[in-house]
């Protein structure tokens, strides 16, 4: 018994205790609690932190559940799928650093494909990189005045014709993700960075997405950032493994593209170097770059205006200068305007006569950029998008099918740019120079012809080992043996147009010579040519007024003696008609009429080519007929002329020959 009481005695005084004391007690449970809880979540972190390092590998297994009683693997997403460096070098210091960014990619994991530019075909693959998941970084060199290095000359080239073709469309790399590091030397100012700058714009107009600014490093030690280029070049490295790396996880998107002077919201501080940086190379340079390098909206507005858009090109492969068309109306009212704004140096011109030139400063700037190869003050000449196609042993243009003409040997010029009509389809939008005579300076034809042949041959060098080109071909289209005098502009206009053309005979050079039927004189003065086209773009008086906006009052009768004067020719003669749907398609008869005036051996019928939304055109994709509807309209119209009959048809270019019976073979 007296056990049992001290056990109570004890056990009662414990409880006593721990009752007396139980905030204590509290406070200690608390304390472990909360140590607990601090070490499982840094645990947690530290865990999820090392899985998702990892978890950028394609179809990794992350985590297992239970369906049913059985294991479902469930495959995390992937973001990014490798890395392509592309690179350009002439030194050997792009290549150098290629091959140092993909050693380090490898670290983390992730596939890395090396790609000198020279070996890589961009017209056939660089599409498929906008569902590839790859990350493409381009580390290119700026070569000579500006210009790229020998194995990026061609893949610039074809990116620039790119984002200035409207067939392609702006949004034609959409989904292509990239970063561009460009090798270059402050001390040439004028051309510091260059072929970087326009990678990384091209790309952006194509709606390509940028993943991080675009670095530079500079060879000139002391305006380096970081002291030399391959310090520059290291730390871009770095910002770019941190940004893959995010990328990786789904944790960072591309830039996006709001940003000006070179504050990138997507990308930090970074841009900001980017832009202390360019601004020690050139202050003008700088502002000019960033506006186009850190800006989507604007930068596509601009591209829109300098041609990159669809108010472009024609079926040649024209581009557009609409970004200078009020730039250069001004200088021509400059240049051309009798009033008091003439300052004594012009008035002195005037008074002895002196003519000024058809290429305005800002004109010449503009057709140079959109790949024209500009010869005096009224010529030029610019390399058609079917000669590259056949050079790589594709298909050739509607006169390869039709006349046997072999594409990649022909040459398409002109001798005047200027024009006397303003016609609704321009692929010019009209800013071309325009009148009804010769008032310009005039060049010489033996200097026109020779700047075009070596023009011409430039351009297709720059083809010599090109991914695809046939060594065969590209050694025929060394030698032109055939020119397209249909470029732009009226080519009869040049008063030595009968020079020019003796002088391509000479040369063994067969010519196609198109005119727009408001020359009747100078079509009957002039010498033989290979083929001599008329183009019909309406069969009545009022359609051609609304179609082709003649400036001539008498433009009806020129016209007609236009065709009355092509039938007087003794050689082959061609019409050329220009669907326009709801414009001059239901003139059969008239143009049935039209063909009796004229008596060509051949007639081409074309859809009409849709060049982009201008102030100067009201016609819409609703305006372009489609194929079938042009092969009706040549069926129809063939039997109407029962002389003639359907000889031939290229569907890629929507023509279709009708050819006189007299000329079957």
């Amino acid at each position: 018994l007296d056990v049992s009481m001290d056990m109570w005695n004890f056990s009662y005084t414990c409880l006593v205790s721990l009752w007396l004391h139980r905030f204590y007690i509290y406070s200690v449970i608390a304390l472990g609690i909360s140590l607990w809880i601090v070490v499982q979540f840094f645990t947690t972190k530290t865990k999820k932190k090392g899985e998702k390092s990892n978890g950028n590998l394609s179809s990794e297994v992350v985590e297992d559940k239970l369906v049913n009683g059985y294991a479902a693997l469930q495959a995390k997403e992937v973001y990014v799928a490798g890395v392509k460096i592309f690179y350009g070098s002439q030194t050997g210091t792009a290549k150098r650093f290629a091959k140092g960014l993909a050693e380090a990619v490898i670290s983390l994991n992730l596939p890395v494909e090396v790609i000198s530019m020279g070996d890589y075909d961009p017209d056939d693959c660089l599409a498929e990189e906008t569902t590839s998941r790859n990350i493409c970084v381009f580390l290119v060199a700026t070569y000579t005045d500006g210009q790229p290095t020998e194995s990026a000359a061609w893949f610039c080239k074809w990116l620039e014709e790119t984002a200035n073709d409207f067939r392609f469309g702006k949004t034609y790399l959409k989904g292509l993700r990239y970063a561009v590091f460009g090798l270059g030397n402050s001390v040439y100012v004028d051309h510091y960075n260059t072929v970087g700058r326009n990678i990384d714009r091209w790309l952006w107009m194509l709606s390509a997405s940028r993943i991080m600014t675009r670095a530079e490093g500079d060879c000139n030690v002391a305006q380096s950032k970081h002291g030399s280029i391959e310090a520059d070049f290291e730390a871009w490295k770095t910002k770019f493994l941190s940004c893959l790396q995010a990328l990786c996880r789904g944790e960072r998107k591309p830039c996006s593209g709001k940003c000006k002077k070179g504050k990138c919201k997507s990308q930090g501080k970074q841009s900001n170097e980017s832009s202390d940086h360019e601004h020690r190379a050139s202050e003008y340079e700088n502002t000019e770059a960033e506006e186009l390098v850190e800006t989507s909206s604007e930068e596509e507005a601009d591209a829109e205006e300098a041609g990159g858009t669809n108010s472009v090109i024609d079926v040649e492969d024209l581009g557009n200068i609409v970004s200078h068309m009020k730039k250069a109306k001004r200088e021509r009212e400059l240049e051309g305007d009798v009033g008091t704004s003439l300052s004594g140096e012009a008035a002195e011109r005037k008074e002895a006569g002196e003519k000024r030139e058809m290429i305005t400063a800002a004109l010449r700037e503009a057709l140079t950029k959109q790949g024209y190869k500009l010869i005096g003050s009224h010529s030029g000449v610019k390399l058609c998008r079917w000669t590259k196609s056949m050079l790589r042993g594709r298909g050739g243009c509607y006169k390869h099918t039709f006349y046997g003409i072999e594409s990649h040997r022909c040459m398409e010029a002109t001798p005047s740019l200027a024009c006397a009509n303003k016609c609704v389809f321009c692929w010019r939008h009209h800013t071309n120079p325009v009148g009804t005579e010769w008032r310009w300076k005039m060049d010489q034809p033996e200097m026109i012809l020779q700047e075009a042949i070596e023009n011409h041959r430039n351009m297709i060098k720059q083809f010599k080992g090109v991914s695809g080109v046939k060594a065969d071909r590209f050694e025929e289209a060394m030698t032109a043996r055939h020119c397209a005098l249909s470029l732009v502009g009226e080519p009869i206009m040049y008063p030595e147009i009968n020079r020019f053309l003796k002088l391509l005979h000479q040369h063994d050079i067969s010519s196609f010579l198109v005119t727009n039927a408001q020359f009747p004189d100078e079509i009957r003065n002039l010498e033989p040519v290979t083929q001599l086209y008329v183009s019909v773009d309406a069969s009545t008086k009022e359609s051609l007024k609304r179609i082709d906006r003649p400036l001539f009052k008498d433009f009806w009768q020129r016209f007609l003696d236009s065709l009355k004067a092509l039938s007087e020719k003794q050689q082959r003669t061609v019409y050329r008609l220009t669907l326009v749907k709801a414009w001059n398609v239901d003139e059969l008869k008239a143009y049935a009429d039209l063909v009796s005036l004229g008596k060509p051996d051949f007639i081409e019928v074309k859809g009409v080519t849709y060049c982009g939304e201008s102030s100067a055109s009201s016609l819409t994709m609703a305006n372009v007929p489609w194929h079938e509807e042009v092969v009706r309209f040549v069926q129809e119209l063939a039997e109407l002329i029962p002389d003639y009959e359907v000889a031939c048809e290229h569907e890629h270019s929507n023509c279709l020959l009708i050819a006189h019976k007299k000329v079957r073979l």
